[in-house]
This record gives structure tokens, C-alpha cells and sequence, in this order.
């Protein structure tokens, strides 16, 4: 059978199981990457494994998510981050230096090569022909101690572009597009691959920023050819070295393909509050903005803030907007500082911040109440913004900047010609926000501020579990709903307990106190339960207050492989019907948990309170339920090797 750019990654990687659908597999990890947000439990973690040396290839530690030093609690974090870092011969980037993905594809990912990160957004550097997938923080903690990742073998979904773009179409239009075709669960057990003549037209930037959004597809990942293009961008990033040329066979196999013709594209925009709630700019235009924010590992790059800058050239932003700028990396700064761009920007009326997530994770420029705000980002879930009555709206950069000019969300087609972008014969390359480890160094200590608790570890399973429903959610719930994430909490990623106050708190006010009242239990969910974020504090945090299980119609993959990774069972209803008959507080009882789940059977739930009896199961490999009893990943690790 002819085989697909995966499929040939997966097996140059491959270290044990065999590539056929379905089939588990563990792959040889070469990069991993962290970002602060998720990187204190990630390196908890590793020091719970006691390991003398890592087995990646590289690792690099971001800070670029928490760098708001409102108090100690980020600071200290970082310094954490830091000493781990020359312990074990991770890189770390300072804060300032940039936003992780858009760091990594600019130095260090490799095409051909195997990337883990703690982001659900690290599939951005399948626009430069990595395998790079997002994972839960103890996934990548294993994946540096031992070396090896373990996935089910994902059907490879091919997507083939014809044509080429019109003016003013992006390629963040041409994403929103197909979250539009396809949904936020169109992805899901699937990795894209894109293949087509109009791949040629779309530069490796325009490649990540598509790829980069496959997460909100719930892809495991997304990847594009390794070509000329991909090997041009290295060459002008002084990393010609790190070319691999590995190519799909002519007429290679997939399990799926969607046709996207990129002429018939038009600008689009993602509507509150979902990134598959699509609608073109044309039939939504008028809206008054009050807020602009260009930036995030989507849209932060060289090309995207220089077509920003060029549209505001000479102009003045419109009286009622606040435009917000937040460069992808220090290098991106530096350039636009050098060639004028950032003046340009400036004299427009714009605010600069640092090189960060910035806006996008929530750490500041919260939008005022019930405002309109454009974003350049891959999120727009109610409240993230760090305003619940504001509407976000996701938009290109060339969007963002026309409205931001008029003042109302406006169709850049309308305003004139399309704006023309030189790329740089060489892209700006500095080392003075990294800090290189020479060689890891065991005696290093340690440094842990008093914000950092330890993280909590489960128990072995028990032969039958028993509980209170603690909370019954709809569709689409997602990481954000579990564990809100704004710059009020963010400070606390450290913070187990008092993290645990805020849990579930955009579906209840005091989840907590119920939890901690009943003595944990359970939680019961709609469709794509656990959508968004790679975060496993959304698992980590139910697991403090105890609960034991989720029971939901579908789960989205990271967040169901950090439930495991915790010990937490998450089970599908078999009737997905059954959803109607448990309520809040309704007694469960699972009577014989670890035999049904030993012999891979349906599972008995009882709703003892109702006097029903409910059919469950549980998706998984063999090596899942081995750590589900073990009571987690990390109990299941330190005894197990490959």
C-alpha cells in the first residue's frame, strides 16, 4: 500500500506495535517543548521519576504564558522552571523571547522529526513538515524521562488544496473556512494531512498558522509536505542543516479526503463563542468594534504583523478601538524595530506589548463590558478573554487592521489594493533570551517558592467505586468550563488547592464545596467533553476534590488522555440516550469496576438513586486500563519501561 507523509513519519520513528488503524503504537519522541503555564507540573512530574539523564534528542522550556508579574507567584514559577532546566539540560527561553510555537518553528523544529509539547496548539510546526503533537503535561514528563510516546494509530485525513488565493484572503481565512466545513469534532481520530497544487502559493508561516488551528478541529495533529518552500524558510533562518526530505508515495492511501478549492475562499470570521462558528466577513460587516488584538502563536508572525503594519501606515486607528500588538517572538520585535514597522504601528495609535500569548491566554487587555473584540487568535470561548459578556470574534491580521481602522468590522476587500510583504533574505536570529545548558548537572538545586505545591497522585484502583453525581454538563464543555484559565488564576498553575476553589466555576459557583461535601464522585457530560486546552490541570483538579469518574456522551482526546494519565475513568454511555436518567446528586455505584474492566466489558453503572441500571464502556488500550489501575501514569511509570 502506498504510504501517506504520516504513515512514513510514524514508521521511521517507531519503536514498538504495528501501523495498522486502530493499533497501539509508541513512537520515538525527539523534541519536546513547555510552555509556563503547564511546565511547573510537567517538571513536578519529572522530578517525581527520578531520572538521571533526558532521552530527547532536545527540550526547551518556554516561559511566554504567565509572564504578567503581578506578584511573586509567576516569578517564582519561571525561577522553578529555570533551575530545572540547567538540572537537566532543557534550554530555557526567558521571558520576552516569545510564544513557544512560533519560537520552535523559527529555531528549532525539524521536518521528519517527532515534536511533544504541553500546548495543545504545538501541531503548529506541522507547517514546517514535524510530527508534532500536543500531549498532557505527565505525557511529555514521560516523554523526556524514557523517550517514547504511546498513541492509537490515527486515520489520516487528506485535504487537498487547488487554486490560489484571492487578495486578501489568508491563510487564517482558509482554516476558518474548514473549521466551518468541518466542526470543532470534524478532526477528531484524525491526523490532516495537506496535499495539492495550492500549497505551493501558502509560505510555512501560512502553513503553521492553518496547522496551529487543526487543534480546534480536535486533530491529533496536522502536517504539511516537506518542500522547497520548507527548505527556503530554513535556509533564511540559517538552519539549511536541519533539512529532512521525506515525502508521501504518489498516490498514497487515505482513510479520507476533503477537496478545499482556496479561490473560492473569502475573508472569514469565527463568531462567539465557538472557533467553528463561521460566517464570511461580508455578511456580518458593520458590526462597531471596540477592541483589536493582533498576535498569538496564530497570527504573530513576521509576514502577519508586517501586513498589519503596512495597512496602518499613515492611517490612525479609529477613536473607539484599542489596538493591541503582541509580536510571536523578540526576533519578529527586533525586525519590525529595525525596518520602521514598529514606528509605523506606533504612530497608528497602536499598543506594543511584550512577545507573548499575552491577550490570548487571558493575561491581560481584558476587553471592557459587553465590547466587541477582533482577535487574531484560535479561541474565542465565552469568558477567555477574561470578560464574560464580551464578544470575541476570530479574524486575519488584515481584518483585524481594516477594522481597526474603521472602526467597524469591515471587509478588507473593500478597502483598496491588497498590500505586498518582501520576506527578509535572512530572518533576524539571537541567543540572548535563550540560556543553553553546556550539560545537565544533577547537583543543581532546586528552587520552590512558597506557591508551589506538590501536585496530587491517585491511588491504586479499587475493586468498585461508589458516589454522588457531582455535576451533570452539556456539549462542548470545555478545559476552560473544568479549570478557568484567566490572569486572575493563572498565577496559581502551581496551586493545586487553590486552584481547586475555581474548579467548574463557568457551569457552578461552588463545585468545591459540593465535591468536597459528598467526598468526590462523579461527573457526567454531553458530546466532545474536555474540548480545547492540553492544560491537565482541568484533570489534576478533579482529581484533588476527588472525583473519580467521568461519564460523557464523547470525549476530546488530550483532555480524555489526562484523565487517564490521573487514574480518573472516563466512560462513554453506550445509549448515549442514558444521558437523560442521572441528574445532580443521583447515587452511582459501579459494583465490579476492576473485572469488567480487566475483560474489557460493557460496564454496569447503577443509578441506585433512579433504580437504573446504565450501560457504559470504557475506550481504551490494555495499557490503559494497566494504568488506570495502577491509579495513574506516574504510579504506572516508574515501574514500567518500554
Amino acid at each position: 500500500m502506498k504510504k501517506n507523509l504520516v504513515m512514513k513519519i510514524l514508521e521511521k520513528n517507531l519503536l514498538s506495535g504495528i501501523l495498522v488503524d486502530g493499533n497501539e503504537i509508541s513512537i520515538k519522541v525527539n523534541q519536546t517543548l513547555t510552555q509556563d503555564s503547564t511546565g511547573t507540573m510537567v517538571y513536578l512530574q519529572l522530578e517525581a521519576m527520578d531520572i538521571a539523564k533526558l532521552q530527547t534528542d532536545l527540550s526547551v522550556a518556554y516561559i511566554d504564558h504567565n509572564t504578567l508579574q503581578a506578584g511573586f507567584e509567576n516569578a517564582d514559577d519561571h525561577e522553578f522552571i529555570k533551575t530545572v532546566a540547567a538540572k537537566y539540560g532543557i534550554i530555557y527561553s526567558k521571558p520576552g523571547n516569545g510564544i513557544c510555537h512560533q519560537l520552535h518553528l523559527e529555531r528549532f523544529a525539524k521536518p521528519g522529526g517527532v515534536l511533544l509539547g504541553s500546548d495543545s496548539h504545538t501541531p503548529t510546526c506541522g507547517g514546517l513538515g514535524m510530527l508534532s503533537i500536543g500531549a498532557g503535561g505527565l505525557d511529555v514528563a514521560v516523554a523526556m524521562a524514557k523517550g517514547y510516546y504511546y498513541l492509537k494509530v490515527p486515520k489520516v485525513l487528506k485535504i487537498e488544496l487547488t487554486g490560489q488565493l484571492q487578495p486578501w484572503v489568508s491563510a487564517k481565512d482558509v482554516i476558518l473556512f474548514i473549521l466551518g466545513k468541518l466542526s470543532v469534532k470534524g478532526g477528531v481520530g484524525y491526523i490532516l494531512e495537506y496535499t495539492g497544487e495550492g500549497i505551493k502559493h501558502l509560505s510555512v508561516t501560512d502553513r503553521a498558522t492553518i496547522t496551529n488551528m487543526g487543534a480546534e478541529l480536535g486533530a491529533t495533529t496536522s502536517i504539511f509536505p516537506i518542500d522547497e518552500i520548507t527548505k527556503d524558510f530554513l535556509i533564511r533562518q540559517y538552519r539549511e542543516i536541519d533539512f529532512y526530505d521525506i515525502q508521501a508515495d504518489p498516490d498514497a492511501s487515505y482513510d479520507k479526503e476533503v477537496i478545499i478549492n482556496l479561490s473560492h475562499i473569502r475573508p472569514m470570521a469565527a463568531l462567539p463563542h465557538s472557533p467553528d462558528n463561521i460566517a464570511s466577513i461580508e455578511s456580518i460587516s458593520g458590526i462597531k468594534v471596540d477592541q483589536v488584538a493582533i498576535g498569538s502563536c496564530t497570527n504573530a508572525s513576521y509576514t502577519d504583523l508586517m501586513k498589519a503594519a503596512t495597512i496602518l501606515k499613515g492611517k490612525k486607528i479609529h477613536k473607539d478601538v484599542s489596538l493591541i500588538i503582541s509580536p510571536g517572538s523578540s526576533s519578529i520585535l527586533k525586525m519590525l524595530s529595525d525596518n520602521g514597522a514598529l514606528g509605523d504601528l506606533i504612530e497608528a495609535g497602536a499598543r506594543i506589548l511584550e512577545a507573548s500569548c499575552g491577550p490570548c491566554i487571558g493575561m491581560g487587555q481584558a476587553p471592557k463590558s459587553n465590547a466587541v473584540s477582533l482577535r487574531t487568535f484560535n479561541r474565542n470561548f465565552k469568558g477567555r478573554c477574561g470578560t464574560d459578556n464580551a464578544s470575541v470574534y476570530l479574524v486575519s491580521p488584515e481584518t483585524a487592521a481594516v477594522s481597526a481602522i474603521k472602526g467597524y468590522l469591515s471587509d478588507p476587500i473593500t478597502f483598496g489594493d491588497e498590500v505586498s510583504i518582501t520576506i527578509p533574505e535572512k530572518y533576524h536570529v539571537s541567543n540572548n533570551y535563550f540560556i543553553y545548558p553546556k550539560e545537565t548537572d544533577e547537583n543543581t538545586p532546586i528552587v520552590m517558592g512558597p506557591n508551589i505545591k506538590p501536585f496530587p497522585i491517585n491511588s491504586a484502583l479499587k475493586s468498585s467505586l461508589s458516589g454522588k453525581v457531582l455535576l451533570k454538563a452539556l456539549d462542548n464543555v470545555t478545559t476552560d468550563d473544568i479549570m478557568p484559565s484567566h490572569a486572575g488564576l493563572l498565577p496559581y498553575r502551581s496551586n493545586i488547592p487553590e486552584l481547586s476553589k475555581y474548579c467548574f466555576g463557568t457551569l457552578m459557583d461552588n463545585f468545591h464545596v459540593v465535591a468536597k461535601e459528598h467526598q468526590g464522585g462523579f461527573v457526567i457530560g454531553g458530546e466532545n467533553y474536555g474540548q480545547g486546552s492540553s492544560r491537565e490541570h482541568a484533570a489534576l483538579v478533579p482529581l484533588y476534590l476527588g472525583v473519580k469518574a467521568v461519564i460523557a456522551k464523547s470525549f476530546a482526546r488530550i483532555h480524555k488522555a489526562n484523565l487517564i494519565n490521573t487514574g480518573i475513568l472516563p466512560f462513554t454511555f453506550i445509549d448515549k440516550d442514558d444521558y437523560s436518567f442521572i441528574d445532580p446528586l443521583d447515587e452511582l455505584s459501579i459494583p465490579h469496576i476492576m473485572e469488567e474492566l480487566i475483560k474489557n466489558e460493557e460496564i454496569s453503572l447503577y443509578n441506585i438513586t433512579k433504580s437504573v441500571l446504565i450501560k457504559v464502556k470504557f475506550e481504551g488500550s490494555s495499557r490503559d486500563v494497566q494504568i488506570l489501575m495502577a491509579g495513574g501514569y506516574l504510579n504506572y511509570a516508574k515501574e514500567i519501561t518500554l
